[in-house]
C-alpha cells in the first residue's frame, strides 16, 4: 500500500475552492467518494476519513464547502457560515456539483464511480447529492440533518442511502427521521437507516463533549463498519 495525497483547486464559476485528495498507488483508479465536512468546513477530521477511505481502496476527497481560504476560525462562528447555504439549498446543491466534478475528473477515480459521505452539515449534503445528482452511486449520513429542500420537487432517487443517526440527536429529532424515511420511500430509494441508542450528534468526533454533541465510540465504530459494508456492496458487488 502506497498512500499519495495531494490538493487541488476547482471552482462553479464564482467561487475557487481547494480540497485534498488520498488515493493508494498500488490501487487506482478506485471509486471516487466526497467527504462532506461538519459546520466547521474541510479540516483534519475529513482528511483524516479521506486517508482512511484510500485505505480502503477508495480515493478518498474531503470537500471544502466554503471556498479556498474561507470558513469559520470557531465554533462561535460556524453559524454564520453554515446558515446562509442551509437556507439556500439551490447555491448549496451548485457548490456540491462543482466538487463530484472535479472528483469525476482525477485520474485516479475509476469511470463512474463516485459516492458521498458527509457528517452533520454534511451528512445534509450527501442527502441532497443523492437527490440531484444521476449517475451518483450512493450516499451516507453520519449524524447528518435529514430536511429535504424545499428547491425541489418529489423525484426518483437512484442512489443507495445509508443513514447513521443518534437516536437522541436534538437536531434530528425521531420525526424527521420518519419523514426521510417516507421521501426515501416514495422516491424508490434502495435505503436503509441505522439509529444507535442513548446516543446525540456528533457522535464519530472525539471532540464532541457537550449536552447535545458527544463522542461515542461503540457508535463510532459501528457506523464506520456500517459503511465499510455499504461502500463494498456498492463497488464490489
Amino acid at each position: 500500500m502506497a498512500l499519495q495525497n495531494r490538493f487541488i483547486e476547482y471552482s462553479d464559476g464564482d467561487q475557487l475552492y481547494e480540497a485534498y485528495v488520498c488515493w493508494d498507488d498500488s490501487r487506482a483508479p478506485g471509486p471516487g467518494i466526497l467527504v462532506l465536512p461538519t459546520w466547521m468546513g474541510r479540516d483534519n477530521f475529513t482528511h483524516e476519513k479521506a486517508d482512511k477511505l484510500a485505505a480502503l481502496g477508495n480515493v478518498g476527497v474531503a470537500v471544502d464547502i466554503y471556498g479556498k481560504g474561507r470558513g469559520p476560525a470557531s465554533l462561535d462562528e460556524a453559524p454564520e457560515w453554515m446558515m446562509p447555504l442551509k437556507q439556500d439549498r439551490a447555491t448549496l446543491q451548485v457548490r456540491l456539483h462543482a466538487a463530484v466534478d472535479a472528483l469525476a475528473a482525477l485520474p485516479e477515480v475509476a469511470d463512474g464511480q463516485i459516492a458521498a459521505m458527509g457528517f452533520c452539515f454534511g451528512g445534509l449534503c450527501a442527502l441532497d447529492l443523492a437527490r440531484t445528482r444521476p449517475g451518483l452511486k450512493a450516499a451516507a449520513s453520519f449524524h447528518g440533518l435529514l430536511g429535504r429542500p424545499e428547491n425541489l420537487p418529489m423525484a426518483e432517487i437512484k442512489a443507495k442511502v445509508l443513514i447513521m443517526h443518534g437516536w437522541d440527536d436534538p437536531m434530528a429529532q425521531a420525526e424527521a427521521v420518519l419523514a426521510v424515511a417516507k421521501e426515501l420511500t416514495e422516491a424508490g430509494a434502495d435505503w436503509q437507516i441505522h439509529a444507535y441508542g442513548h446516543t446525540v450528534h456528533a457522535f464519530t468526533n472525539p471532540k464532541a463533549a457537550t449536552e447535545a454533541t458527544h463522542y461515542k465510540e461503540s457508535a463510532d465504530r459501528r457506523s464506520w463498519q456500517a459503511l465499510e459494508n455499504f461502500l463494498a456492496e456498492t463497488f464490489d458487488s
